[in-house]
C-alpha cells in the first residue's frame, strides 16, 4: 500500500538526504586523515571509509533528489505507533551507554552480551512482551555471549585486532 505524502513532508524529507549529505562529507573528512599507505592485498586502511563516504554521498544526493521531485514514493504504510515507545528507547539506550561504560571493564563478549540482553526488553517491550522473569534474561545473556564472541575470537584472532578483552588471553 502507497501513502499519499502531504507537502509538508518534502522538507523533513530533503532534510533526511540532506544530513545524509552532511554524514558523508564528515566520514570523508575523517577518511582524508587514515593513512592511505597500501598494505596487504593492496589496499590501504582507508580504502573502506572512503567507500562508505562515497556510497553514503550517493545515497544522500538521491534522497535530496527524490525529497526535491515529488517526495519519497512508495512508501509502505508506517507498521509502528503513533508515538515514541520510551520505556523501550530507555532499555536500549542503557544497553548502548552499559556497554561504552563496561567494555575495558569486564570485555567485549560480556559488555556486548549485555548490551543485547538490554536491547532484547526494549524491542520486547515495545511489542508489550515485556518478560522479566530470570529465565529470559538468562537465556538472552547466553544468545548476546553466542553472537558477540565469534565476533570477538574472529577480530582478536583472525584479524589481530585488540579489542577489549576479559583475560590477556585473547580467547575471553
Amino acid at each position: 500500500m502507497t501513502q499519499r505524502h502531504s507537502s509538508h513532508s518534502r522538507p523533513l524529507q530533503t532534510l533526511v538526504g540532506a544530513g545524509l549529505v552532511a554524514l558523508a562529507l564528515f566520514l570523508a573528512w575523517g577518511a582524508s586523515s587514515v593513512s592511505a599507505e597500501a598494505g596487504y592485498g593492496g589496499v590501504g586502511p582507508n580504502f573502506l571509509p572512503w567507500v562508505v563516504s562515497v556510497a553514503l554521498l550517493v545515497c544522500g544526493a538521491l534522497c535530496v533528489v527524490q525529497a526535491l521531485t515529488g517526495g519519497f514514493r512508495d512508501l509502505e504504510e508506517s507498521s509502528g505507533e503513533a508515538r515514541a515507545h520510551w520505556p523501550g528507547f530507555v532499555w536500549v539506550s542503557a544497553g548502548l551507554l552499559l556497554n561504552a561504560l563496561l567494555i575495558t571493564r569486564i570485555g567485549f563478549i560480556l559488555s556486548c552480551a549485555l548490551c543485547f540482553v538490554l536491547s532484547v526488553r526494549g524491542f520486547k517491550s515495545s511489542e508489550g512482551r515485556l518478560d522479566l522473569r530470570l529465565r529470559a534474561w538468562v537465556v538472552d545473556f547466553l544468545i548476546g555471549v553466542a553472537l558477540a564472541a565469534p565476533v570477538f575470537w574472529m577480530f582478536a584472532q583472525l584479524l589481530a585486532i585488540n579489542l577489549p578483552g576479559l583475560t590477556s588471553t585473547g580467547w575471553l
